[in-house]
Parts: structure tokens; C-alpha cells; sequence
């Protein structure tokens, strides 16, 4: 068969619409190509400027080492709040951290002593959260307010006016920001320790 015969022939059966071949471009192509680019301009700065290449690259470890350090430390935090979550402190006294009584009470008298007033009721009230604790009349719990220990707490009537009346000017001091001076702070304190004596039944 003469050659322009069989190229005719090749050509008409290649005309047909399946053999119509498109070379598809990847969604991401644009990615690839820029990070060819980039391992070219790394190769070429290997070979020009051998000394920032030097440089770029120690710079580059210590980067991966601060976020591999990073990301350590971030998952070592998160695991030692969800897995350990017995060994958390107490809150929930208006943000305070329950300790114990004598502890809260010397922290209470050295915020007065400073002028601090807010944050020694907030101290105080901790201190009798930890006394009725102790006297099995409330059990502490991370997630309770002041509000929740007052109604919680196991008092006679004359005891639960009382500590619904230190809750009432805890709030109103702590969150409310209602002023308060060194008399009104030791009102509280008096009150605070009239509580205990009725520790009892409902």
C-alpha cells in the first residue's frame, strides 16, 4: 500500500472524536509546579550563594525543632486536662482556688491589709466553704458557685439567712463592684464566722 495512502488512512481514523486525546490539569497542578520551582531555586542557591544555603538550612532546623517543641508541649497540656482531671484544683468560689481554711483566711487578711477588699471576701467565703467541707455540711465540687454551696449547705433556718446574706454582698462586691471599705469587709468576716454554730440538718 503506497505510504500517502496508508497516512490518509491513519488520518481519517484518527479524526474520530475517541481518539481526541486532552491532557486534563489537575486541580492542584498550580501547587506542584511552585514547589518545583522552589526545589530549583533551593539547587540554584546551592550553587551561587553556598553560604546562604548553609544558613537558611540551620535556620529552618531550628524552626522545626521550636515547633515540634511546641506542639509537644501543647499536647502534653491538653492531655493533663482531659486525662488527669482528678489532680485539678477545686474552683468555683469566684475564681478562687480552694485550699484550705487557714490558708484562705491568711490570704483573706493580707488582701485587706493591701486594701484589696473585693478579693479577701472572695477568700473569706472560700474559708467557710472549706469549714463546711470539713464539716460534711457541703461537698466541693469544681463546677459549684457560692450560690450552689449556700443552698447545698447543711444549716438550720438562722444558718442559711446568714450565708444567703454573705453570698448576696459576695456577688454584689466580686461581680457587682459595689464599693467596700475595711468596716464593711469586717462585717463580713463576723457574719462569715456566726455560720458554723448552725451546721445541722435541713
Amino acid at each position: 500500500m503506497p505510504a500517502d495512502s496508508l497516512r490518509r488512512a491513519l488520518d481519517k481514523v484518527f479524526a474520530a472524536n475517541r481518539y481526541h486525546w486532552v491532557a486534563r490539569r489537575h486541580p492542584l497542578q498550580w501547587l506542584a509546579d511552585l514547589w518545583a520551582r522552589f526545589q530549583g531555586w533551593v539547587s540554584g542557591l546551592d550553587v551561587s550563594h553556598p553560604n546562604l544555603s548553609w544558613l537558611i538550612g540551620i535556620v529552618a532546623t531550628v524552626l522545626l525543632v521550636v515547633l515540634l517543641t511546641h506542639i509537644g508541649y501543647t499536647l502534653w497540656r491538653v492531655y493533663r486536662v482531659t486525662a488527669r482531671p482528678a489532680e485539678q484544683p477545686a474552683r468555683g468560689t469566684v475564681g478562687v482556688v480552694l485550699l484550705d481554711a487557714r490558708s484562705h483566711r491568711i490570704q483573706a487578711e493580707a488582701l485587706a491589709r493591701a486594701g484589696r477588699y473585693a478579693e479577701a471576701l472572695a477568700h473569706r467565703y472560700a474559708a467557710l466553704v472549706c469549714d463546711l467541707e470539713e464539716a460534711k455540711a457541703v461537698t466541693i465540687h469544681p463546677s459549684k458557685t457560692p450560690a450552689e454551696y449556700a443552698r447545698e449547705a447543711r444549716l438550720d433556718p438562722a444558718g442559711r439567712v446568714t450565708i444567703a446574706d454573705l453570698v448576696s454582698r459576695l456577688y454584689a462586691h466580686v461581680f457587682g463592684a459595689a464599693p467596700i471599705d475595711e468596716q464593711g469587709y469586717r462585717d463580713f468576716v463576723t457574719n462569715a464566722e456566726l455560720v458554723m454554730p448552725h451546721v445541722g440538718s435541713h
